[in-house]
């Protein structure tokens, strides 16, 4: 499995490279493991990312959520242009307390203009403890 697609924009690929996906991804401690405009995948823990009964917060979810969204998003969109989220819900279905939890990121609609996206967030036990669906407008720099 390769992290980037071969054909990745060089421009977005130096921006993902350097920030490391930006301050909160890396702050919220997500490793992108795949990365792609149909499927991203990546992991967060939950240690660090819980609210105050130790639950990992529902905004965790959101952010892991989001983050693959538009990084799949901008892929789509490729060079000379950007994506713009305009739309995310989420729903929670289970919570977790301890490990690590997976999202993966697959479109549901890749247009011109609008990118969706769904991320099922999961537990070490491959159990959905969430879904989100992100849509994203694309734009020209």
């Amino acid at each position: 499995m390769t992290l980037f697609p071969a054909d990745l924009d060089p421009e977005l690929y130096e921006r993902l490279i350097v920030s490391g996906g930006g301050a909160l991804t890396r702050k919220m401690g997500i490793v992108f493991l795949e990365l792609g405009a149909e499927r991203s995948v990546a992991t967060m823990p939950v240690e660090g990312n819980t609210q105050v009964i130790g639950l990992l917060h529902g905004g965790a979810h959101v952010v892991l959520g989001e983050s693959l969204g538009s990084i799949s998003s901008a892929i789509h969109a490729g060079p000379g242009r950007y994506a713009v989220g305009i739309e995310i819900n989420a729903t929670h279905s289970r919570s977790t307390t301890s490990g690590v939890v997976t999202g993966t990121c697959t479109a549901l609609s890749l247009g011109r203009t609008l990118a969706t996206h769904e991320i099922v967030i999961t537990d070490e036990g491959g159990r959905r403890l969430s879904t989100v669906r992100m849509t994203n407008m694309l734009r020209d720099c």
